[in-house]
């Protein structure tokens, strides 16, 4: 069974992690010759302030 993460900085809309998991799915099936019920996708959003980049966190850039 492929397993995919996938994080995000920030929210995304209900539409926007359809959009997403429909598209993901669609690759990883046709790629690893899987069919699309086999094909796990875990959507994690992260608030800003808890991601850096360059030592300065990325809500202050």
């Amino acid at each position: 069974m492929p397993y995919v993460s996938i994080r995000v900085a920030g929210k995304l809309t209900k539409e926007q992690k359809q959009k997403i998991a429909r598209g993901v799915t669609d690759v990883i099936a046709e790629v690893a010759g899987k069919p699309k019920e086999a094909v796990l996708l875990f959507i994690d959003e992260e608030s800003r302030d808890n991601i850096a980049k360059g030592g300065v966190l990325i809500e202050d850039m």
